[in-house]
């Protein structure tokens, strides 16, 4: 099958202000590109079909460098709860929620998105907020997923009292001078409560993920991650690969604490390899929790606080022993790493993983700091000196820049996600959404790095603006360098992957405050369409 692209903006990402007028796509890859007259010289036109773009944009389909796909499919199915601005939206939305899902209904009513940094009380919904609602169990996620609330019958339900204890790394809270809980659990004790979730939802995981798979393609994004993959999703991925049903390509990175290496050894079709379309990455490992939350790890105090600067995850000790074995496995890392206390573990624990271990292509591992919120100078040339990649999201200095200049004062505040610093010194820094944390919308995030615009207008950091063209960059080539993928994907090159996505309009072309109205067309997946807008 052949297929000439003509008629408009064909953006190849090889070089900055490369458009040509003409490609050629052949057998799901990049055949030709130039001038349509010398296009069609390669081809026999009665068996070639022309697409005439009008006018719009063709590039290089998006590559997500860090989300979470299969737990974007099960959100969609909670109770959506990103637009409450109080706590009565809050109980309104689950109250209706409960009404609409009737019998279908689970035990567990289960709710995503509220932010209390955005409530006009300025709290968590906690247990004496949900205890309204509803006597049937209920837990709300916040926006970030890294904490939550309970009522009270699922703090019985789960058997969190008075006398439990947190667990390492996470927070109970706690009634006023008591120890009762009041329902709120963040970062580690989540994993008190997450085991009685699944009775909020019969979940058939192999369609959420296809789910979830379709929300990507909607937003022009033809390769995405599973970051912090269980044995379980990985194997739920290993079975839509088996049967065909996955339709872009999946790479999931299972968690440190539960024995990587046996699940890359009893998969060794998938390792650091696609069968079927999913592949296994590497390896992902959480340093500490959000800024946002205020439990990102600091070298210094939170604004307005005389010591406090949140907390590791995990002691010197634990975090040496994981980058020793992902580099002797000779494995990828991603690392969740918020606060530069954490990423100053992370690069103390990967340099000295480097120097004791005799593994003859360590060098090539391209490990990567996963957000890099607070991330210093200093840290950033550490980063440079092993290789160690930027994966930041950028799209905090919109939904939470306003809080970040609250938690870190002007300085830090200012500063966070650092992508012109990163990219001054050649990092290959690239931008993820965090999905479901905040929607796959890869325009919205363009338009966040190039404008660094707070929810109130507030411009964050103009000094770590990025141009247009290297905000698309960070979405498609250097996406692609994490993936060790830079050859066959992430720009419009003969030999290379025909992964595609047609928008309305030209990013470069247009003011930069109107990229994240820019529209997706159509999604192309090795030249075959997997989505089209339907016109109205």
């Amino acid at each position: 099958m052949q297929t000439i692209y003509y008629g408009g903006n064909i953006l190849t990402m090889e070089e900055e202000h490369t458009i040509v007028e003409s490609i050629l796509i052949e057998d799901g890859r990049i055949k030709h590109k130039g001038s349509l007259q010398e296009v069609e010289k390669k081809v026999q036109m009665s068996q070639v079909e022309k697409v005439n773009l009008k006018g719009k944009t063709l590039m290089p389909s998006f590559i997500d460098p860090h989300g979470h796909i299969s737990f974007v499919g099960p959100v969609s199915r909670m109770a959506d709860l990103s637009g409450c601005e109080n706590f009565e939206d809050v109980k309104r939305v689950l109250s209706q929620y409960i009404e609409q899902q009737g019998d279908e209904q689970g035990e567990v009513i289960i709710g995503f998105g509220y932010d209390h940094t955005i409530l006009e009380e300025g709290q968590h919904p906690t247990k004496e907020v949900l205890n309204q609602v509803t006597e049937q169990p209920v837990f709300v996620f916040h926006a970030s997923a890294h904490m939550g609330c309970a009522n009270d019958a699922l703090l019985q339900m789960a058997g969190v009292d008075s006398e439990t204890e947190e667990v390492e790394g996470g927070t109970i809270g706690r009634m006023a001078d008591s120890m009762e809980p009041n329902g709120y659990v963040e970062e580690t004790s989540l994993s008190l409560i997450q085991p009685y979730l699944q009775k909020g939802m019969e979940l058939d995981y192999l369609k959420l993920v296809e789910e979830g798979q379709d929300v990507y393609i909607q937003n022009g994004i033809t390769t995405v991650q599973d970051g912090a993959a269980t044995p379980q999703l990985v194997e739920v991925c290993k079975a839509l690969a088996e049967q065909d049903r996955l339709v872009i390509d999946v790479v999931s990175y299972p968690l440190m604490d539960t024995n990587p290496n046996e699940i890359f050894k009893s998969s060794p079709l998938h390792a650091k390899q696609y069968h079927k379309r999913f592949k296994l990455g590497g390896y992902k490992m959480f340093l500490d929790g959000s800024p946002q939350g205020k439990t990102a790890w600091l070298t210094e105090p939170y604004e307005g606080e005389e010591t406090y600067r949140g907390s590791a995850w995990y002691n010197d000790e634990q975090v040496k022993q994981f980058t020793k074995q992902a580099v002797q496995d000779n494995v990828q890392l991603l690392t969740h790493c918020n606060g530069d206390a954490a990423a100053d573990q992370l690069l103390g624990s990967y340099k000295a993983a480097l120097a004791e271990t005799e593994q003859p292509e360590k060098e090539a591992l391209r490990p990567v700091m996963i957000h890099c919120q607070t991330v210093r100078d200093d840290q950033l040339d550490e980063m440079n000196e092993i290789g160690m990649i930027p994966s930041m999201f950028i799209d905090h200095t919109y939904f939470w820049g306003d809080v970040h200049l609250r938690n870190l004062g002007e300085e830090r505040g200012h500063r966070i996600s650092p992508a012109k610093s990163a990219i001054e010194r050649g990092l290959p820094v690239n931008f993820h959404q965090d999905a479901p944390v905040i929607k796959p919308d890869m325009l919205q995030t363009i338009w966040s790095a190039v404008n660094r615009k707070t929810r109130t207008g507030i411009t964050i950091g103009a000094e770590q603006r990025t141009t247009i063209y290297e905000a698309l960059q960070a979405v498609t080539i250097h996406a692609a360098y994490q993936y060790g993928e830079e050859e066959v994907k992430g720009s419009l090159k003969q030999g290379k992957l025909a992964d595609l996505v047609i928008l309305d309009k030209n990013p470069l072309q247009v003011d930069p405050m109107e990229i994240k109205d820019i529209q997706i067309e159509e999604t192309i997946k090795e030249g075959r369409t997997l989505y089209r807008k339907k016109e109205l």
